[in-house]
């Protein structure tokens, strides 16, 4: 299983943290799952969010970092890219994935990557924590992205 060695998503006071969910609608029961997942982790750590809708992954990026420079402490990024027969599914997964980082670098503040790049519609399912998932990548990349604004005020660093 790709999730064997995944650190324990213990309680952090997210107390105070304003979260935008930015959501892809790509793959929507895998995209639902994972939406649920990260509510339900921002929910139980005490921190709020807002869910913000894109049309897919690529279009991750943009609106973290506008919703970052408008006042949210941290983004939780969603998304699903399944690969297919042409080299759309890399151009995707890179521009997405550098672009999330490449965000987090230049607002000072987390991107909890909850990006799934899978190879077929039922790795998704194994990982969206969806009734009989094995993992719950929403509820991971929420809390990561608490847990790392919340070091981020412990270090007097604007989160």
């Amino acid at each position: 299983m790709s999730g064997a060695g995944a650190a324990e998503r213990g309680h952090v006071d997210g107390t105070g943290v304003r979260v935008a969910i930015v959501a892809g609608q790509w793959h929507d029961v895998i995209a639902d799952g994972l939406l649920a997942g990260a509510q339900r982790e921002v929910e139980r750590l005490g921190a709020s969010a807002t869910v913000i809708p894109v049309p897919g992954s690529f279009e991750l990026p943009v609106v973290a970092k506008a919703a970052l420079e408008g006042g949210f402490d941290a983004a939780v990024a969603l998304g699903v890219i399944i690969r297919g027969g042409t080299p759309h599914f890399e151009y995707v997964s890179s521009a997405a994935t550098s672009g999330l980082t490449t965000v987090a670098i230049e607002t000072g503040k987390p991107v909890g990557f909850g990006v799934l790049t899978l190879d077929d519609e039922q790795q998704g399912i194994d990982r969206a924590g969806l009734p009989g998932s094995k993992e719950d990548k929403g509820a991971e990349a929420a809390h990561a992205a608490i847990a790392t604004a919340v070091t981020l005020r412990s270090l007097h660093v604007p989160a």
